[in-house]
């Protein structure tokens, strides 16, 4: 399988297409590539058997392709908490150098690496580890996109990507943050939100508000 295709199920996954239907607009922005180019792809990886597609119904992965994507995703993910844990990486530089590590490491490797990490259910960005059977625990699959004016949240998890981790840091979001929801800007502006412990006001773009997953605050 080429890495494009693995990209494409790996997104999927964590835009919780294992337990929903996700849009074509929520992988070419979690991607960042031309909703064109998505189409085509998924028209792909559905002829294969690893998704299922219904036109302007969503996307969702098949067991197969469940399978698969959570195989990648556990490698991937264990990958960046040894180096964030064992190495001291900044969490904006790990992802890169798991992409390359993930596709050199066998099922045995992986398991070795679990052990030694003392079996961590989460990666450093939030991303819950998939165990060697393709379980996870429940997460939340609700953008920051989708909260409502006045809402108070929890950032949960961001989606693993440099650049977004890397605007994220600049502008000082972090994990965990308790915020609440102030407005959504139009014509795909950003979204105000004020950081309740502290008062600050951060503006998400659109396209990172669609990066970052929330959950309610008395979870």
């Amino acid at each position: 399988m080429t890495p494009m295709k693995e990209d494409y199920l790996k997104i999927i996954f964590e835009l919780g297409g294992g337990r929903k239907k996700v849009s074509n607009k929520e992988i070419s922005l979690g991607l960042g590539i031309a909703a064109g180019s998505v189409t085509e792809m998924i028209t792909k990886l559905a002829d294969e058997g690893l998704v299922e597609h219904e036109p302007y119904a969503g996307i969702a992965l098949t067991e197969k392709g469940g399978r698969y994507a959570a195989e990648l995703v556990r490698k991937h993910r264990l990958w960046e908490t040894f180096l964030v844990d064992k190495l001291h990486y900044n969490m904006t530089d790990v992802h890169p150098e798991a992409e390359i590590l993930e596709h050199k490491t066998s099922d045995h490797l992986a398991t070795a690496l679990d052990d030694f990490l003392g079996h961590p259910a989460y990666c450093p960005h939030g991303g819950v580890i998939p165990s060697a059977n393709g379980r996870f625990t429940n997460i939340s699959h609700r953008l920051l996109a989708e909260g409502e004016d006045g809402e108070e949240v929890i950032i949960e998890r961001f989606l693993d990507n440099h650049d977004l981790l890397t605007y994220l840091s600049e502008i000082g979001l972090r994990l965990r943050d308790y915020i609440k929801i102030v407005k959504h800007e139009p014509f795909e502006g950003p979204v105000v939100v004020e950081r309740l412990t502290d008062g600050q006001t951060l503006n998400i773009s659109y396209k990172a508000a669609h990066n970052v997953f929330i959950t309610p605050k008395d979870k």
